[in-house]
């Protein structure tokens, strides 16, 4: 079974979004947080939540890269009862055993998206508003053009001294 983590190539999401995922968190799309929105909403750093963020499960921020990576399904419990109790924290879900059913649905539409995907390929997520609501796109970058490894291995390209 595939879920993905968030992943972060610079500091660049934590300029963005107003409250950015932790690297390496399990993350879902997160699309129900606009169910309700309408262009007035979409200003700063919610426009960006909006229109390219993927939902972190632990710190309920957002990132706008996520690797697709293997999950036991041990931690799919731990993940399911997480956003359960988000749904009662921020949303009024009744009972967390109510919004269980909605929290594990939203997890297994995720590892629907991931199961195609080779492990370690990045996923962006993109958002508009239509006539019928959040329209959500995905894209692939498939790990050999990402690069991954310079990341994970040499830190950013960024660093000073860091010869190409």
């Amino acid at each position: 079974m595939k879920l993905a983590r968030a992943i972060h190539f610079d500091e660049s999401d934590t300029r963005i979004f107003h409250n950015p995922a932790r690297t390496g968190e399990w993350c879902i799309s997160g699309g129900f947080e606009f169910s309700n929105w309408s262009e007035g909403d979409l200003t700063g750093k919610q426009r960006q939540a909006f229109a390219n963020g993927w939902f972190g499960l632990e710190t309920g921020g957002r990132v706008t890269f996520v690797a697709v990576t293997q999950i036991e399904k041990g931690e799919m419990e731990t993940l399911t009862a997480l956003l359960a109790r988000h749904f009662v924290t921020y949303y009024g879900a009744p009972s967390e055993d109510a919004a269980r059913p909605v929290a594990a649905e939203e997890i297994a539409q995720m590892v629907e998206l991931c199961e195609d995907h080779e492990p370690n390929t990045l996923l962006t997520v993109a958002r508009e508003l239509s006539e019928a609501g959040v329209r959500e796109t995905y894209r692939s970058i498939a790990p050999q053009d990402a690069g991954i490894e310079q990341f994970a291995i040499h830190g950013s390209l960024d660093e000073p001294g860091h010869s190409h």
